[in-house]
């Protein structure tokens, strides 16, 4: 997205003061001394602070906030890729995960609330058009709805502080000791906010210089997501239908309301990064820009980070493991440890995969066009000594991720990236719709938004036009094949960590486990000049005579029986330091000690 979010600050209890805007409009008003009554009667300064919600409030890559767990890259936390963590390692204390926020900051989650409720209560005493009015509100309840969540998702119940609060004074002060709500009352909230969000706002923005703003679809899909997480294991170990039902209704209006509104899956499982404006996949996105000065300048920084450091900048990081390059099914659906139309070969790992495979692991020898080169071809082993790297750095596990990667940005422009982030593809909603149909037992709806992500992908349908599923699957393996397909169509999109956490599946995936990468060496078999001839090499020629493959440890050798996920990181605890400031807050009980029951 070209477009650059104007931002703003809230000042005392009521004040915005804007820091960038429209000369026009602004040029004569002392920006400084700008009354509460002057921004929330002016449209446009009323937009401003909007805008400044979003930018505040917007995700980066992989989904990532810039507070707590949320600035934790969440592939660390799942199989896509290696990571120390404390997590992994069971040590997490009572104060690790502090996304709950303890200090009047504008930048940790209360802060934030803080700032959209003041905003809504301003709007509510301007004097704005009612239409205008209407929609600006609603942007911001979906904003505190998304804040809420991201808070419910990690603790369970928390304060819900709808107004904003007295900042000074010692009766201030003790008004502002709230005891949590209970999760079932957060999860109703954010359900109310999303609701009020989703009556004002358009199904699609006419102008494309609002492409990015949340939409109808926008705030039903984020409802869909909330209240599947509601009824997921995590939430709900007794398998309670009517929250099944809930999440279902909720995903068949998501779905209904986007398609109205133009919405579907992109045509090109890769390309779908690369168009912005009216991009069909992306329901809720945060938009990046190829600007460099200071004020517009808002770079996607994945781009950098993620492509090999030898092309240029690159950072080389998100290197996919061996784990998760042998999970990817075959051409046929079918996983590699199933009969099907083809067979397994580890030695030549990269062929008759899904389609996605290709398009989301770059691996050694493969032909990933970068730097505008549409013939480059990656090479990433070890020579015969096993010791040297073809690479100046070479890759941890043997493999690099491709995905959202632009293959036409120039290696010293990569760091400009302004490659959207989407937070929510139509994807998902396809997803979630399938998920939810399956806890309501319509495993023929769930058949067939399985099938659709399927054939998106490339995969072979087959005789029976299944697409690798199994056939008369019961509900419980729906569950699991669904679960299979999101780790596969997400890869590096930050959902597979939350999806095996709400359906505390994270014990019986990784425990005891070490995630392994792949140190591919050349032979002395292969011939003294291949490091000039390779790129003409046949590749199946060169891996089965040229490669031999040793697996390694990605974990650090104090993980002495593998990782150790503990069955309390199902609900994380309410920091110590937030307690000591609200002696009303209960912690969330069992091994944290407390007496809040996050599972009510």
């Amino acid at each position: 997205m070209k477009r650059t979010y104007f931002t703003a600050l809230a000042l005392g209890a009521a004040l915005f003061t804007t820091l960038t805007g429209c000369e026009d409009a602004l040029d004569k008003t002392n920006l400084g001394s700008m009354s509460e009554d002057l921004v929330f009667n002016d449209s446009t300064l009323a937009q401003l602070n909007v805008d400044f919600i979003y930018d505040q409030n917007l995700p980066n890559w992989g989904g990532q906030t810039t507070i707590g767990l949320g600035n934790v890259n969440p592939s660390t936390l799942s199989e896509e890729t290696s990571g120390d963590t404390k997590y992994f390692e069971g040590t997490l204390t009572t104060n690790d995960v502090q996304d709950f926020g303890t200090a009047l900051n504008a930048s940790n989650n209360y802060g934030k609330i803080r700032n959209i409720n003041m905003f809504l209560a301003g709007m509510r005493k301007g004097s704005v058009a009612q239409r205008s009015k209407n929609r600006l509100m609603a942007q911001a309840y979906f904003f505190r709805a998304f804040r809420y969540f991201d808070l419910v998702r990690i603790y369970g119940g928390v304060p819900l502080v709808l107004t904003p609060l007295e900042a000074v004074g010692v009766e201030a002060r003790e008004k502002a000791y709230l005891p949590r709500n209970t999760t079932t009352e957060t999860f109703a909230q954010i359900v109310s906010d999303l609701d009020s969000a989703a009556m004002f706002l358009p199904g699609k923005w006419a102008s494309t210089n609002d492409w990015g703003r949340i939409t109808r679809g926008a705030a039903a899909a984020m409802k869909a997501r909330v209240l599947l997480y509601q009824a997921s294991p995590q939430f709900n170990l007794s398998d309670d239908a009517s929250r099944w039902q809930a999440a279902y209704a909720a995903s068949v209006d998501a779905k209904n309301k986007l398609s109205a509104a133009g919405f579907a899956l992109h045509a090109s499982y890769d390309q779908l990064w690369f168009q912005e404006v009216n991009n069909p996949e992306a329901v809720f996105l945060t938009g990046f820009n190829t600007a460099t000065g200071d004020q517009s300048k808002r770079n996607n920084s994945y781009d950098n980070s993620t492509r090999p450091r030898y092309t240029g900048t690159g950072g080389g990081s998100n290197q996919p493991t061996w784990d998760l390059v042998k999970a990817y099914p075959m051409l046929d659906g079918k996983k590699p440890t199933e009969a099907g139309r083809y067979t397994f070969n580890t030695q030549l790992f990269y062929k008759n995969r899904d389609p996605r495979f290709a398009k989301t692991i770059a691996y050694n020898g493969a032909t990933w066009p970068l730097n505008g080169n549409t013939s480059y071809k990656i090479w990433t082993y070890f020579q015969t000594n096993g010791t040297t790297s073809t690479e100046q750095t070479a890759s941890n596990t043997g493999f690099y991720t491709r995905k959202a990667i632009n293959p036409t940005v120039a290696a010293g422009d990569a760091q400009f990236s302004g490659t959207d982030w989407i937070e929510i593809r139509y994807a998902e909603v396809l997803l979630n719709l399938a998920e939810a149909a399956a806890g309501v037992n319509n495993l023929t709806e769930a058949y067939t938004q399985l099938k659709a992500i399927r054939q998106r992908a490339g995969i072979e349908p087959g005789a029976d036009g299944n697409y690798g599923l199994q056939v008369g699957m019961n509900r419980q393996q729906m569950f699991d094949a669904i679960l299979y397909e999101r780790q596969i169509e997400f890869a590096f999109e930050g959902k597979r960590f939350w999806d095996l956490r709400r359906w505390r599946k994270i014990e019986s995936t990784l425990n005891g486990k070490r995630r392994k990468g792949l140190i591919i060496k050349l032979t002395a078999a292969a011939p003294s000049n291949f490091a000039t001839t390779r790129d003409g090499v046949d590749l199946d020629l060169a891996y089965n005579t040229y490669f031999t493959f040793q697996e390694k440890d990605l974990e650090p050798s104090r993980y002495t029986n593998g990782i150790n996920w503990k069955p309390e990181y199902y609900f994380f605890p309410i920091p110590q330091s937030a307690i000591d400031n609200n002696p009303q807050l209960q912690q969330n009980n069992g091994v944290w000690g407390g007496t809040f029951n996050p599972l009510q």
